[in-house]
């Protein structure tokens, strides 16, 4: 038991040492100053803005670039790094509704024995811009290998922090999704209007081929229940569960693969960006 009564947690294995995560964290916090990363913020102004015509003004994080696309919200209070690897969420701006953002990092990028990233939902930020309330320019987190903002940097994803989310989310929760972009600068022009839903976003975000997965401890003389998972734009925990949790191997196939004449114990179709119908 830990000194507070509650039961002590081993790390995952794959968890670096508690030293090196402690030596991280202090590094990624040391290095930023947070009064002069909000005075070197405020020198570029950034607006979201609707095709309706709503303008909101906030100042600029991530990368210095304008972008349009449909602005969405989410709502959940951690988690912002699986959000943004979210493959349902290609060519979309999303509003985070939580009112702060950043404040613990981004995990690393590292990949398990199968090749599955470990924290992440996807191979890449997918949304097109980041909309927050306010964004935490310092960042402290055992796991945490960088900020926010270098990884949307890193990217080519602005982002945009100071507006009222929670007035842009009863506007989208009353009247719909709607096109929108993140104009980046003073006086930025606004970037053509571009309505993502008119892109086939299942065949941009999903496995292009073929690809059988094994669970842990796989034996061939017995192997395990075959699922065949169609890719619609899978987050990575669903075929984390099938395989860490089910220990099934699971064969996933792009979004128009013809498995009628294959053998399979089970079908698993997933979700994904774009609109359903």
């Amino acid at each position: 038991m830990s000194q507070a009564g509650h039961p002590t947690q081993d790390l995952p294995p794959y968890a670096p040492p508690f030293s090196a995560c402690q030596d991280a964290r202090k590094k990624l916090a040391s290095d930023v100053d947070e009064f002069k990363a909000w005075e070197e913020a405020s020198k570029t102004p950034a607006e979201l803005r609707l095709k309706s015509g709503e303008i909101w003004r906030g100042w600029s994080f991530g990368a210095k670039r304008s972008i349009a696309g449909e602005v969405v919200f989410a709502t959940p209070m951690i988690g912002y790094p699986e959000s943004l690897t979210d493959p349902s969420f290609a060519g979309q701006i999303l509003v985070l509704t939580f009112p702060l953002i950043g404040n613990y990092g981004v995990p690393s990028e590292e990949l398990d024995e199968n090749g599955i990233p470990r924290f992440l939902e996807g191979k890449k930020i997918y949304p097109v811009a980041v909309v927050v309330a306010e964004y935490s320019f310092a960042a402290s987190h055992y796991a945490a290998v960088k900020s926010l903002h270098t990884w949307m940097e890193e990217q080519g994803v602005p982002g945009i922090f100071g507006v009222d989310t929670r007035a842009i989310t009863k506007r989208l929760r009353q009247e719909g999704s709607e096109l929108g972009a993140v104009a980046v600068g003073e006086r930025a022009p606004t970037p053509k209007w571009e309505d993502p839903n008119l892109r086939h976003l299942v065949a941009e975000v999903a496995e292009p081929v073929p690809k059988l997965y094994l669970p842990r401890d796989h034996d061939p003389d017995s192997p395990a229940p075959l699922i065949v998972a169609v890719d619609c734009g899978m987050k990575f925990n669903i075929l984390r569960f099938l395989l860490y949790y089910l220990k099934c191997r699971v064969k996933v196939v792009p979004w128009d693969y013809d498995f009628s004449k294959e053998a399979f114990d089970g079908l698993f179709i997933s979700n994904g960006p774009g609109d359903p119908q």
